[in-house]
């Protein structure tokens, strides 16, 4: 199947080779020409602008944008909406907020220019490992689109279906979750859950790596070995995951982790999926917390931890502990 792609850094140069790879040649156009050699060579086709890219695909075109969220995206929906025409398709592969895929739906409807969503998990090893696919949108442009989702998926992967579940796409990796907004809205879920399960590893192996403070009785210290821990319980584990197979790389390389400050970011589903839990009145304190501990990894002591320390002072005369070596 012919497709366009506009976007090719870490996730759209590595899903366009994937195509091409796999028989899907894509139409590539980026901002930037950095990543057109290496695309060209593995049989895609560069495009010299937007309009190019568009003018190069026979109707029904499609085109799959892997841009950032938000204002960036939002000017690439923008200026391809005139150059598309009834019957051609947007796809944002992109994290956008579940909204704007319905906004901006109902803006290209008026002209007949259908709109696809898709939750793309996969990261820098997706080239490889194929591309979890969480995917919203009109059934009639997703159903043309499934030789690409196919193409991008990582299929079976060696994984029994459930037993007394009917088979679907869901087992190939990729699955219409529902009218537009739908698969970015699973796709939000899923990185909310990704920050609480993150979270409960750093937390768990923070406790195990301070088992040795001066604090503990001298038979209660343990000087662990988390690299083999975390290779431990890759094996049979209840806890085994994806996420602990690249802690136990991460951990294998340094176990200090030295060249990290320990700085998060958050790219924006964590905190669209509280607002969600907000908005449907349903708890989610994990996710919640894992998502404050992020906004924490980014300060000093806070203006809030000084008053709670003063508090502490006032009311009691409590001193402030003075940190232990190496948690300063």
């Amino acid at each position: 199947m012919q497709i366009g792609m506009y976007g090719l850094g870490r996730m759209g140069g590595s899903m366009a080779r994937r195509l091409a790879r796999r028989g899907h040649p894509p139409v590539v156009w980026n901002i930037t020409p950095e990543p057109f050699a290496s695309l060209v060579h593995e049989g895609a086709v560069a495009a010299s602008s937007l309009e190019d890219l568009v003018s190069r695909l026979a109707p029904p075109r499609f085109v799959w944008l892997m841009l950032p969220a938000g204002e960036v995206t939002e000017g690439a929906v923008g200026a391809l909406g005139p150059l598309l025409a009834r019957g051609d398709a947007i796809i944002d592969g992109g994290n956008t907020h579940f909204k704007d895929d319905v906004r901006r739906s109902r803006l290209l409807e008026a002209r007949g220019i259908r709109y696809v969503d898709v939750g793309t998990s996969g990261g820098v090893f997706g080239l490889e490992r194929g591309y979890c696919l969480m995917v919203g949108g009109p059934r009639d442009a997703v159903e043309r689109l499934e030789p690409i989702l196919r193409a991008l998926s990582p299929g079976r992967s060696g994984i029994a279906p459930t037993p007394g579940r009917e088979p679907g796409t869901a087992e190939e990796g990729y699955l219409h979750c529902g009218p537009v907004g739908a698969g970015h809205f699973v796709k939000m879920v899923h990185n909310g859950i990704e920050y609480g399960l993150m979270q409960a590893y750093a937390e768990g192996f923070d406790i195990m790596r301070s088992a040795t403070s001066q604090a503990l009785p001298e038979g209660e210290r343990y000087s662990l070995d988390l690299s083999a821990i975390a290779e431990l319980w890759r094996r049979g584990s209840v806890v085994s995951s994806w996420l602990l197979d690249l802690a136990a790389r991460a951990l294998s390389k340094d176990m200090d982790l030295a060249s990290f400050e320990g700085r998060v970011e958050d790219s924006g589903e964590g905190r669209w999926t509280v607002q969600a839990a907000l908005d449907e009145a349903v708890p989610a304190e994990v996710l919640s917390a894992a998502l404050y501990a992020r906004f924490r990894s980014r300060k000093g002591h806070t203006f809030g931890e000084k008053l709670l320390s003063a508090l502490r002072h006032e009311f009691g005369g409590h001193g402030e502990a003075r940190a232990e070596e190496g948690e300063r």
